[in-house]
């Protein structure tokens, strides 16, 4: 927009830009003291103009004025957690996530009294069956089925069943929901870099509609709802711009199988960053990675509690998980403009250049066989620990910081009585099909030392 308030001011180029900031150096060179490099291959310039752009980016159509809060909510006991979906609806939360550990859960209990309230039920076994009796449940709540057969065999090694059980159950819940669920939350935990979570997202998705292609009618196509579940780390504007990546990839990808182009992002804050030690620090790093997820365009936040991994939940720490989203919300006013990433140079820089990066390595994904191929050859998975590898060593040397811990550190707590959940990396020798993704702290070996150092 020009109104002409600004046309007594010359245009200043790029180049011009840059001939003052090195005389401004007074002989230090611009590159090594101005331009930094991260894991993804960018190079992060001190400024941005119009030229960082290759084209005029489309205005996103995403609504950052209709964020919802969202409380999870894992299903112990049905009756104490209709009676947490309730209380928790009451003081402002307005969606929930139950998650189903099986199949003698009774949705019917489990959602009574509850009206009118967004509910996400993520389920972590696989059953047509019980898929086909919430549908039939007749409630004026909208229902959402989130299964991720695919997922589940990243995270845990094998299927739920077998391969050929899993998908024709998975085409059937399909047809039933006319939804698709992709957790793509496992990557970034794991240490991918964000480039590998948006194409592994991306190839992750891809491997689903190749089995749909010819399985569904043109009308569900149109209407498919494919929602991705992603974390979001503490790289404040790289994490916006990932999400708004995320939305194009996805877009483009959608555009080849003639289904719907929208995809539903729902957001939580990383595990990866997370301490044990002086974990108020948790706090902050949730602070900027809900902000992160609500200005890149997430739909919904499900915030994590500033002790989740290592202290069993409890009504303060999820008190204080909800209110830091209210806040955002009421007190930030972050639900009053949509898309305000929106014409921002450097954002819209890192949004291409994330898109264009994961695209080249989604197509090199496929040219390979695929996802499913490549996680079975084990190339996903040894991809990701490379990165996971090299970040720790970043993190050793103080290159990657976490305040609190390996810089700023205050003095170390004792924690070990406080421990009620073990939060480091499980080792649970058994059978698998393929090697599992393991998730795993940043801070894990430096905790672990801590802690015997209280002995």
């Amino acid at each position: 927009m020009n109104n002409g308030l600004f046309d007594e001011f010359n245009d200043v180029s790029a180049k011009q830009w840059k001939q003052k900031i090195q005389f401004d150096l007074k002989g230090a060179d611009y590159n090594e003291t101005l331009i930094w490099n991260t894991n993804e291959a960018i190079s992060v310039k001190p400024f941005y103009n119009s030229e960082d752009l290759k084209n005029l980016p489309e205005v996103s159509n995403t609504q950052a004025t209709e964020w919802q809060i969202c409380q999870p909510i894992f299903v112990a006991n049905i009756e104490k957690s209709n009676k947490k979906a309730l209380k928790a609806i009451e003081l402002g939360t307005e969606s929930i996530k139950f998650i189903i550990p099986n199949d003698t859960v009774s949705i019917e209990d489990l959602l009574k009294d509850i009206q009118n309230t967004p509910i996400f039920l993520e389920l972590q076994f696989l059953s047509e069956k019980y898929i086909e009796k919430i549908k039939t449940i007749s409630t004026e709540t909208p229902i959402h089925i989130q299964i991720d057969t695919i997922g589940n065999l990243a995270k845990s090694g094998n299927w739920f069943n077998n391969l050929n059980d899993d998908v024709s159950k998975f085409k059937s819940i399909i047809k039933h929901t006319e939804s698709c669920y992709i957790d793509a939350s496992l990557y970034q935990n794991a240490g991918a870099t964000m480039v590998q979570q948006l194409a592994y997202a991306l190839a992750h998705a891809n491997e689903y509609l190749n089995v749909l292609d010819s399985e569904i009618s043109f009308e569900t196509k149109a209407s498919l709802k494919v929602t991705f579940n992603v974390s979001v780390g503490s790289n404040y504007f790289f994490e916006i711009a990932k999400l708004r990546a995320l939305r194009l990839l996805w877009k483009t990808l959608a555009s080849e199988y003639k289904v719907n182009t929208e995809c539903y992002i729902i957001a939580t804050p990383s595990k990866r960053n997370k301490t044990v030690f002086n974990s108020s620090t948790n706090l902050l790093r949730n602070t900027t990675e809900c902000m992160s997820a609500i200005l890149g365009g997430a739909n919904t936040i499900c915030n994590l509690s500033h002790n989740a991994i290592f202290k069993k939940t409890n009504s303060i720490s999820e008190r204080i998980a909800r209110n830091q989203l209210q806040i955002l919300k009421q007190e930030s006013y972050l639900n009053k403009v949509n898309n305000p990433a929106d014409g921002t140079y450097y954002i819209e820089s890192l949004t291409q250049q994330l898109a264009e990066k994961a695209l080249i390595l989604f197509k090199d994904v496929e040219n390979n066989g695929g996802f499913l191929r490549q996680l079975k050859e084990g190339t996903i998975q040894r991809k990701i620990k490379e990165n996971a590898s090299k970040e720790q060593q970043q993190f050793d040397a103080g290159e990657l910081i976490l305040v609190g811990l390996n810089k700023d550190a205050t003095p170390i707590e004792s924690i070990k009585n406080e421990l009620e959940l073990y939060p480091f990396v499980k080792i649970n020798q058994r059978k698998t099909l393929i090697e599992p993704i393991i998730e795993k702290r940043l801070a894990e070996t430096f905790e672990q030392i801590k802690l015997k150092e209280e002995d």
